[in-house]
């Protein structure tokens, strides 16, 4: 028995009653049987302050929900349906007539389908076609073949490549251009490594190499492998491949190492990241982001015909990242030959020296030019800025005011207040003004702080020397916040004086190349960026870093089953990274938005994304890799996720249809994997393609993988709310008014009017040439991965049917489904997870009074302080009952209970 419900004799006085609950509690813990105790009385409620000290003293849980109170075994999450008596269940009857209906088509249906395995397009899995794997280039796999080769002829042809190499190389090093290179090469650090890295990545079979901002690693190490083996006549026999954690990183360190090597991009050097590329048949040295490698994996387990794998950035603990250590650690054995190289920015290759057996380590002294900090009292003390209650709110506009309600004053502390608060009251502030002083006492550690770095960039333009701006901000509300605000500044919006560039990981990779320009004279650039720009890319002109001490970060409560993405305090580590960027060309300076002391209790590193994300799309690629049990395999990462993170991701697995009860990819669950998008997202494609509405749903996949098109500007709030409602036809879906919007914008820019359809109805042009990109991309892949073929037609026949597309949404976002009851002036929404839910103002569906749908299904919900649906669609009980999960019969004939 797990659970056992107490009621007490009322009235006993609060001693009498702690007394008896003492000993039920030492009950709890000899019964086995018993996992917790809960009890309705009354009196239990008014004593729970100290019953739940004494609980915790006992080692035991305890938690209040409503008028029940539970003391158990293990911990106990924020809410539990089963002990909510308001919680709304419906019950849905089938007619007879409608069941025998449905009964004929699907006797119908099982007596025409076909009982081989046609039924269900299994290209995917025989084709080396994936996308995001190397198999696409039929040159790579000949370049595999060739090396493989024991034929004559063939040693014979790659002896003459191998020469033609050598001749080449030879030839550009002795150039004019060549040797210039050569000699700022030579001037970079890792050159004094050079042999001793070449050494022992000869004699070692994995290598741990560590290196300080501007030591050349990235660019360097590739090329002193390449150039080695090119020198020995192995230049046709080697295949080198990088990994960087981002798209940015792998695009620019190629084109970077191209450069010095005197060639094009896709030459010798090339790069592959998501959905595009740049290699030839000649390319011997490949960057390429983790997600690519992992996709290689899927059809190459042994990494045929790679003779170096290098993985960069390690220190940022990615989870891609840590799983390619896991998958590389077993392949080792059985590839003798391979050697790995794991490079980190940080110090703290001893961790991943370790986890590879006592690998070797080596360390590259890094070359920057002093970089001074200032940090947030000196700031004040330096520009005069005064802060107040009042002006360190962050104005992110009307849509979304729950963002300045979280920096306003209140009497809970959030957990980045919390930490700073008795670091701030501890300072030794002597030294400063009493100004300094007073403005340090009111600092508001949840803002930003638009206002202080619009200030900070002032002072930079009016009094500092030349050189760009290189300003970290949290993300890309951030950036775009704050960049409207910069550019109503008379002399931060003035283009003849200040070039403001943005660089997110959602951009365009043409986009995100304009961070590297270099300005016209007189004109200053400040490049607002995420912590994308902490490592690998480098914008040679920056000499002053703003550091706001914040990253978006997602951290994922497992109890509760809630992943939050909040700001979040960095590391020491990403500190110094941040402040290093500013002494890459001379001498810099560093403006840190947040006091000395606070810096001073920051954590060493980051934690690992492995320890704070949910598992799907992990769980989802071991089994697509087959590496045996889930649970087995993560227990052999450098740190291991807890083992409620892996359940409840299995889980949801199972939930979706990916999973069968055994733990074992189902048909969809192989499709699913060769897609490079979240499971639920890639299963609203798969049906969609089946269920032939795909034009809607390519749309709404792509703008949930975006951010939101539509815009609402502070002074136009109105307007901007009536141009979106047009989208949303009262229909109660956020994610059709997305796919009304990108039709007419679309048409619109077959007229070549879509700057101005944007400007009229508050869309985001940037936003939707992203969503337009995107979709082109996961079409691509639907057809290379033989879902659908190239008559668009067939697939489209349905996407008019509103009720289908509904449908199809709905069988994606399932099991995130919200119940709706309507109240006499507002609605009330509940989930299984989390109960009361509200909905973003920002929502089609927010401002509703009444909701005519029984369900919303929805992609995201974030927890501030309390739950938010970001996006939602209304949908009804037949839709739930067919797209939703499993059924369950109920207790009448003909009848089936639906309780969410």
């Amino acid at each position: 028995m797990d659970r056992t419900s107490v009621s007490s004799k009322g009235g006993a006085s609060t001693l009498e009653n702690v007394d008896e609950w003492k000993w039920k509690l030492h009950m709890l813990l000899r019964n086995d049987n018993e996992q917790e105790i809960m009890s309705r009385e009354k009196k239990d409620r008014r004593d729970f302050d100290q019953l739940a000290q004494l609980a915790d003293r006992m080692g035991l849980h305890s938690r209040q929900y409503s008028r029940i109170i539970v003391f158990s075994k293990v911990p106990l999450p924020n809410y539990r349906s089963d002990l909510d008596d308001k919680r709304p269940q419906r019950e849905v009857s089938i007619p007879s007539g409608l069941q025998r209906e449905v009964d004929a088509l699907l006797a119908d249906y099982l007596a025409r389908k076909r009982t081989d395995s046609g039924n269900f397009p299994n290209a995917a899995f025989s084709r080396s076609s994936s996308t995001d794997s190397f198999a696409t280039d039929e040159s790579f796999y000949e370049q595999q073949d060739n090396q493989t080769s024991t034929n004559v002829v063939m040693e014979r042809i790659q002896r003459r490549k191998s020469l033609q190499l050598r001749n080449q190389q030879a030839a550009w090093q002795e150039s004019n251009d060549g040797q210039s290179m050569m000699e700022f090469r030579r001037s970079l650090p890792a050159q004094k490594e050079r042999q001793s890295l070449l050494e022992a990545i000869s004699q070692n079979q994995v290598v741990v190499v560590s290196g300080e901002t501007g030591c050349g690693k990235t660019t360097q190490l590739p090329q002193y492998i390449l150039e080695s083996e090119i020198e020995a006549a192995r230049g046709a026999t080697c295949s080198i491949i990088c990994t960087q954690p981002r798209r940015i990183s792998a695009i620019s360190v190629s084109e970077r190492v191209a450069a010095e090597r005197g060639e094009k991009i896709g030459e010798s050097v090339g790069y592959k990241v998501r959905l595009e590329g740049m290699r030839g048949r000649d390319t011997r040295l490949l960057f390429c982001t983790t997600g690519v490698l992992l996709r290689r994996l899927l059809v190459d387990r042994s990494l045929k015909g790679v003779t170096h794998v290098i993985v960069d950035e390690i220190h940022e603990r990615g989870m891609n990242e840590d799983f390619l250590l896991i998958v590389l650690k077993d392949l080792l054995p059985r590839r003798p030959e391979l050697r790995l190289v794991l490079m980190s920015a940080t110090l703290n290759a001893e961790m991943f020296s370790s986890y590879f057996g006592g690998a070797p380590m080596i360390h590259i002294p890094g070359f920057t030019y002093p970089v001074r900090s200032r940090f947030l009292e000196d700031i004040l003390e330096v520009t005069g800025h005064r802060l107040t209650p009042y002006n360190q709110i962050d104005d992110y506009g009307q849509e979304k005011s729950w963002k300045m309600q979280k920096q306003a004053l209140r009497k809970r502390k959030s957990q980045i207040a919390s930490v700073v608060e008795d670091a701030v009251k501890a300072a030794d502030l002597r030294d400063y003004s009493p100004q300094t002083r007073d403005s340090l006492s009111c600092w508001n550690p949840d803002s930003i702080g638009f206002n202080l770095i619009e200030n900070v960039l002032c002072h930079i333009c009016q009094k500092e020397r030349d050189g760009a701006v290189l300003v970290f901000m949290t993300g890309w509300d951030d950036i775009n916040t704050l960049k409207d605000q910069l550019q109503s500044n008379p002399l931060l919006g003035d283009p003849s004086k200040v070039l403001l560039l943005a660089c997110h990981g959602s951009m365009a990779s043409s986009e995100q190349k304009l961070i590297f320009d270099k300005p016209e004279p007189g004109v200053r650039k400040i490049v607002l960026a995420t912590n994308l720009a902490e490592t690998s890319i480098t914008i040679n002109d920056v000499v002053f870093v703003v550091d706001c001490g914040k990253a978006k970060e997602t951290s994922y409560d497992a109890l509760n089953n809630t992943p939050c993405l909040l700001p979040t305090w960095i590391s020491k580590a990403s500190a110094r990274q941040r402040r290093g960027r500013a002494g890459r060309v001379q001498s810099g300076e560093c403006f840190h938005l947040y006091p000395q002391c606070v810096y001073n209790v920051f954590a060493d590193y980051q934690l690992p994304e492995l320890l704070r994300t949910p598992l799907q799309s992990l769980c989802l690629q071991i089994k697509s890799l087959r590496l045996g049990s889930i649970s087995e395999f993560l227990s052999r990462a450098l740190q291991s996720p807890e083992s409620l993170s892996v359940q409840n991701a299995i889980e949801y697995l199972k939930v979706i249809g990916a999973f069968d009860q055994n733990e074992e990819l189902t048909v969809l669950g192989k499709h699913l994997s060769m897609l490079p998008v979240e499971p639920k997202l890639g299963k609203m494609l798969i049906f969609g393609a089946i269920f032939n509405c795909l034009d809607p749903i390519l749309t709404i996949v792509a703008g949930l993988s975006v951010r939101d098109p539509f815009m609402t500007p502070f002074d136009k709030k109105d307007l901007a709310e009536s141009a979106k409602l047009q989208f949303s036809c009262r229909d109660y879906s956020d994610h059709l008014a997305i796919v009304r919007a990108y039709d007419g914008w679309r048409d619109a820019e077959r007229d070549r009017n879509g700057y101005d359809y944007c400007w009229r109805n508050f869309l985001s042009a940037q936003t939707l040439k992203a969503l337009d990109s995107l979709r082109r991309q996961f079409l691509f892949l639907l057809k290379d991965t033989g879902l659908i073929d190239e008559n668009m037609t067939t697939c489209n026949k349905w996407s008019r049917d509103e009720n289908l597309v509904r449908a199809i949404i709905c069988a994606g976002l399932y099991p995130g489904v919200s119940s709706v009851v309507n109240k006499e002036k507002s609605v009330s929404l509940k989930t299984m997870e989390d109960g009361q839910v509200m909905l973003y103002s920002s929502s089609v569906n927010g401002k509703e009074a009444k909701i005519p749908f029984p369900w919303l299904v929805f992609n995201e919900k974030v927890k501030v302080n309390s739950v938010f649906l970001r996006d939602s669609t209304a949908i009804s009980d037949s839709i739930l009952l067919l797209f939703g999960g499993n059924i369950q019969q109920g207790g009448l004939v003909s009848s089936f209970a639906l309780l969410i």
